[in-house]
């Protein structure tokens, strides 16, 4: 009996096996080469290194990405927070890992995705575009910066940026009632260069 479930499973992974293969061989025969011989990986990098030239060539990261000087930017601006550190009775401090999303539109990165193989998607490293200078306010220890990761821009300028950051924020915490006590820490976010009318 255990012999042939042996026999059975083997003969499962087999079939498995054969399968992917088989699939493999038949993406790389039918479907597996674009314009010009290329393979397919090969035809969207090709694409891809190309937008990227046309994009940033002259890309100036420091300035606003306006139009015009009198337009303003929106910024669509979301907090979660991913974890509650600590939280300091004594020192009024609270702790936290949160995620800072960020949206905007950046009418310098707009392209036809026609023109790039159908690319409507790019992941571009966030010191290589503008982003919005928003920080806590708050802040209790002296670091103004999240991390530096990358940003996701569509092909309609879209540029959506999700740094994930650690904060200690200055909290008024009253445990008069405690264990019954609610605290209520906000946290307040802004530019730190922008008014309202940029």
């Amino acid at each position: 009996m255990a012999a042939r479930r042996l026999g059975s499973r083997r003969l499962r992974v087999l079939l498995l096996l054969v399968q992917l293969v088989a699939g493999r061989c038949s993406a790389a025969g039918a479907g597996g080469s674009a314009p010009g011989g290329l393979s397919e990986p090969s035809f969207i990098a090709k694409h891809e290194d190309s937008l990227f030239k046309d994009l940033f060539q002259n890309y100036e990261r420091w300035v606003r990405p306006v139009e015009n000087l009198k337009d303003k930017i929106k910024i669509k601006f979301g907090l979660a927070i991913s974890q509650l550190v600590d939280v300091d009775e004594k020192n009024q401090l609270m702790t936290t890992n949160v995620w800072l999303k960020q949206e905007w539109i950046d009418v310098k990165l707009r392209w036809n995705p026609d023109d790039y193989g159908g690319i409507k998607v790019i992941r571009v490293p966030s010191d290589s575009v503008w982003t919005p200078d928003i920080v806590l306010f708050d802040n209790a220890d002296g670091r103004f910066e999240g991390t530096r990761t990358k940003t996701v821009v569509r092909y309609n300028g879209t540029v959506t940026w999700t740094p994930p950051a650690n904060y200690k924020s200055s909290c008024t915490i009253d445990v008069t009632f405690f264990p019954f006590d609610l605290q209520n820490c906000s946290m307040k976010f802004g530019s730190w260069t922008y008014d309202g009318s940029q």
